[in-house]
């Protein structure tokens, strides 16, 4: 019984620490900003109480509806289709030598060109809708899932590769079985990576062309010189941005539990 009184005291404790550390930096940062700010007269500079003071009435219901979910469902599609195709043609690039020799100078190469670059280049393909803006957010994420796909599918140890060619385990069964879940912890750091450039390239897509939108929001304020509510916009997106990872984070540790589970019995050992 004590045994376990210890291990719930130590979990609540390990817990209160992570609680602590995701929310004490931004607690820090925004104390910092309020002093910084405060009393300020420069319009472009306002204080941090006014930013705050305004946000309530400038990001209400009806906005959360024509702005913030639109943007929310073009970086889900945009991200989900980049996880889809990196994970995909990862798995087969690190599966095969020579489909991987063969396709490297040309994801070198389009690895090295930003994505805000092709968004011109998307408009004049797919428009100016919501197709345009999920191409763009997609065009960005897939490079971190694909490559870091490719890398843990290459890393499987290759004696487990033989003990399931030796049991006769192929196609599908060795690919769900042995090679996606020893490459998980890869591919879940590439989705991690993918996750805050889908947010820029979400608001960079809304930026160029759209009619709403958080991007698109922030710009016509700024256009308006409505400069507090332009700076609401970008907390709204701080905010938007740690919610996320804080969604990554969970659902993360519920997928790679086993991979925790073994690290930390492995710094136990």
């Amino acid at each position: 019984m004590a045994s376990v009184h210890t291990r719930g005291g130590r979990a609540v404790r390990a817990l209160t620490r992570q609680v602590l550390f995701a929310v004490g930096l931004p607690a820090v940062l925004l104390g910092l900003w309020w002093a910084a700010s405060d009393g300020s007269t420069d319009p472009f500079w306002p204080p941090l109480r006014t930013i705050l003071r305004t946000f309530p009435s400038v990001w209400t219901g009806e906005r959360l509806g024509t702005d913030v979910l639109p943007s929310v469902l073009r970086l889900a599609g945009g991200y989900a289709l980049a996880g889809l195709a990196g994970v995909g043609l990862g798995t087969l690039i690190g599966s095969h030598r020579g489909v991987r020799a063969f396709c490297e100078p040309v994801l070198e190469f389009l690895r090295a060109v930003p994505p805000p670059v092709l968004v011109p280049v998307i408009m004049l393909f797919a428009g100016i809708g919501d197709t345009m803006k999920i191409v763009v957010i997609a065009s960005g994420c897939v490079w971190p899932v694909l490559l870091n796909t490719v890398e843990g599918v290459r890393a499987v140890d290759s004696v487990m590769l033989e003990t399931a060619r030796s049991y006769h385990i192929r196609g599908v069964g060795r690919l769900r079985h042995l090679v996606l879940p020893s490459a998980s912890p890869q591919i879940v750091a590439g989705l991690r990576q993918a996750l805050s450039i889908g947010i820029i390239l979400m608001v960079i897509s809304e930026m160029f062309a759209a009619n709403n939108g958080i991007g698109f929001t922030v710009v016509q304020f700024q256009r308006s010189f409505a400069i507090p509510d332009m700076w609401t916009g970008i907390l709204l997106l701080g905010l938007l941005g740690f919610l996320l990872s804080v969604a990554f984070h969970f659902a993360e540790r519920r997928v790679l539990g086993w991979y925790h589970g073994l690290r930390a019995s492995t710094r136990r050992s």
